[in-house]
């Protein structure tokens, strides 16, 4: 999957809001996908954020309101709209590989802490930019940032700041967990990832992303408890047997679509 906006170095407007969302939604059915990698196509940068000239749209319509209310139930809407979106890559039960080129800024570093593995190039930057046009982060790097890194100083220095912070940084603290010196080898190395992980069995993959991001935000015992009810059936599918038999022969197992 690729960012499509290179004229506005893939600025985040309400199409392509929405087109996250639609894409992922899709994928997340589709049995010929297992994985997905996610980068910033032609763009100079993978993504320059939100497209601020979409947001004086969007101040447009707030002011043909006049009353405070009705202002602010049109931003709920869009608001929630806007979270969906990000929330669809974590949503997704196909792992989510992001290729991260040069700039990604506010918007974007709320989608990359959606997703399951994040790699970038050496000459990668972020920002968590939202403070500097005045307004709190509120499409989830306020939530799963701190969790993705485990390191709340860091993150609030970042968040309170809107600093410009290096990729090397970013690796330092687990953002991204590998570098690569050009943007080709960087989806070269995505792909190689996605490539083993679409290997493996569909429904162990999904099975693990489900119980990792539900164990997030739960008791050890309870992400015990939903494991537990997710292998009670996984275990007596074909998948198990297969992957058993082609261990034992040290053949190479192939596994259905799911």
């Amino acid at each position: 999957v690729e960012f499509n906006r290179p004229d506005r170095m893939n600025a985040f407007n309400r199409q392509l809001w929405t087109e996250i969302k639609d894409c992922f939604d899709q994928l997340h059915n589709d049995p010929d996908c297992r994985v997905v990698v996610l980068s910033g196509g032609t763009s100079k940068h993978f993504t320059a954020g939100i497209d601020l000239f979409d947001m004086m749209k969007l101040g447009q319509e707030l002011g043909a309101i006049e009353e405070v209310g009705r202002r602010g139930r049109l931003l709920e809407g869009t608001i929630k709209l806007y979270q969906d979106c990000i929330s669809a890559l974590e949503n997704c039960y196909k792992p989510v590989i992001v290729a991260v080129h040069n700039g990604c800024i506010g918007a974007g570093l709320n989608l990359i802490t959606a997703a399951d593995i994040r790699y970038s190039t050496r000459d990668a930057f972020f920002s968590l930019k939202e403070v500097d046009i005045g307004l709190a982060a509120d499409v989830g790097a306020l939530q799963r940032f701190p969790r993705v890194v485990g390191n709340q100083s860091w993150v609030r220095e970042l968040a309170f700041t809107a600093r410009k912070f290096s990729s090397e940084e970013a690796h330092t603290h687990g953002l991204v967990s590998r570098l690569f010196d050009t943007r080709e080898a960087l989806l070269d190395g995505a792909v190689k990832l996605a490539t083993e992980i679409a290997t493996k069995s569909p429904i162990a993959v999904q099975g693990t992303k489900k119980n990792l991001v539900y164990s997030e935000d739960h008791t050890v015992q309870e992400g015990l408890d939903h494991i537990r009810q997710i292998n009670m059936l996984n275990l007596q599918s074909e998948d198990f047997l297969t992957a058993i038999m082609a261990s034992q022969s040290k053949e190479t197992p192939v596994f259905a679509k799911l």
